[in-house]
């Protein structure tokens, strides 16, 4: 064995504490088609399924049998540019958003309702060549949340809700290690790799209030709670040649927590058949300050190291808290809707930990949809969102790549509803 490769490897073993960043950043919010249309200001109105995401006390102003289906396809156009200039394209990637709620409203003012929805996800497909590739290549992150809610309409102007949520959560991370043998210049090898795959789940709660004093004016607030998901899963090191027996891999663990979030919203009803809302999301990011991996410690290295090169790490984040501004429109014809919204998201990462597997920048966001009631009982909802990442550049000496990400976004939602 030879001390240049130990060290190379035990520099890439470092890193693994931000294998599991991707969770953090990639919060989604399009979890209804007409919300969506919207721009997300949707916490004061909540009058369809996804008030069990952003509201769920807007379930109680909701009557007998309701059920809404939809999907939004997500397709991300990211690159990075090097300080000397050149430019990386991350791969084109589709990512299918589903989004699935039902309700049954009783006559004494208490309604139930489930949702399913996948509020954190997405990934990054770097090249398997490029120049941040021991940091980062291949990222896939899936979340799926269960959950039942019910609301209470104390009267015509005032209801309550609440409920509780399931967690799954699955991960796969992929990234390159470098290899040399210890010559005069060094002598490259071909690069290791390192494959993570691990699931995990937790719980949460939602708390939710809606207020109509006047017919022309309601108030919403809800507040979804943080949940902790403990992840348990695999590490795996191929094409390591030498040092194949030093990393075994094996089973790891690590926990993330997933923020508090807090909804508020105000909808006016200036004239006879618009709709206006704002909303205000503050989202705890301030928790995800260390990131802790659990691996297996490996077998010793020979001398001159005399340690394992396998074995636990961790990883400062430092994230701040941070806000969503909101505004939508709608406006009704007879059986149309047409919406229109723009969205203000401030990205909670800091350039000092700004990364390949998490690129995250401030976003500006517009949104527009169409609503259709076919039936009495059947409606569809489309909406279209262009998400602008703001240039986000990472400096030296304070982040240990630097270079500048650039990045958008395009998203189609569909929902079906059905109301008896």
């Amino acid at each position: 064995m030879n001390t240049l490769r130990y060290c190379l490897a035990v520099a890439l073993l470092a890193a693994l504490g931000t294998s599991f960043a991707l969770a953090g950043g990639y919060q989604l919010n399009e979890h209804g088609t007409k919300a969506m249309g919207m721009a997300g200001a949707f916490a004061a109105q909540a009058s369809d399924g996804s008030a069990i995401y952003f509201n769920p006390a807007g379930l109680g102003f909701q009557q007998g049998i309701k059920a809404l289906v939809g999907v939004t396809p997500i397709f991300t156009n990211n690159r990075y540019i090097s300080p000397g200039g050149v430019v990386t394209k991350m791969k084109k990637q589709t990512f299918l958003l589903p989004h699935g709620f039902g309700s049954y409203g009783l006559d004494n003012g208490l309604t139930f309702g489930i949702g399913v929805f996948a509020p954190y996800g997405l990934g990054t497909d770097w090249p398997t060549d490029w120049s941040g590739r021991y940091l980062a290549v291949k990222a896939d992150l899936k979340s799926i949340y269960i959950n039942p809610a019910i609301a209470y309409k104390i009267n015509d102007k005032v209801s309550i809700g609440a409920g509780f949520s399931y967690v799954w959560s699955n991960v796969k991370l992929n990234r390159k290690i470098a290899l040399a043998l210890p010559t005069r210049p060094p002598t490259l090898l071909p690069d290791g790799n390192i494959a993570l795959d691990g699931s995990g789940h937790g719980f949460d709660f939602s708390v939710g209030l809606l207020t109509m004093p006047a017919p022309e004016l309601s108030i919403g607030v809800s507040y979804r709670h943080s949940v902790k998901v403990e992840y348990q899963g695999t590490a795996t090191f191929t094409n390591m040649t030498s040092l194949a027996s030093l990393f075994p891999g094996g089973t790891g663990k690590t926990t993330l927590t997933f923020p508090n979030n807090v909804f508020v919203g105000v909808c006016v009803r200036p004239i006879d058949r618009l709709t206006v809302e704002a909303d205000l999301q503050y989202v705890e990011w301030l928790k995800y300050d260390t990131l802790k991996i659990d691996i297996p410690v490996g077998p010793t290295a020979p001398a001159p190291l005399n340690r394992p090169l396998q074995g636990p790490s961790a990883s400062p984040k430092n994230w701040d808290n941070t806000f969503i501004l909101r505004f939508g429109a709608q406006y009704e014809f007879d059986e149309f809707a047409v919406r229109a919204g723009y969205i203000f998201d401030k990205s909670p990462q800091p350039s000092a930990v700004l990364e390949p597997m998490l690129p995250d920048a401030d976003r500006d966001e517009l949104t527009a949809g169409f609503g259709y009631q076919i039936t009495k009982e059947i409606s569809i909802d489309i909406a279209y969102q262009y998400i602008i990442f703001k240039n986000r550049q990472a400096l030296a000496p304070e982040n240990t790549f630097p270079g500048t990400y650039k990045a958008k976004a395009h998203l189609v939602g569909l929902s079906i509803g059905y109301a008896m």
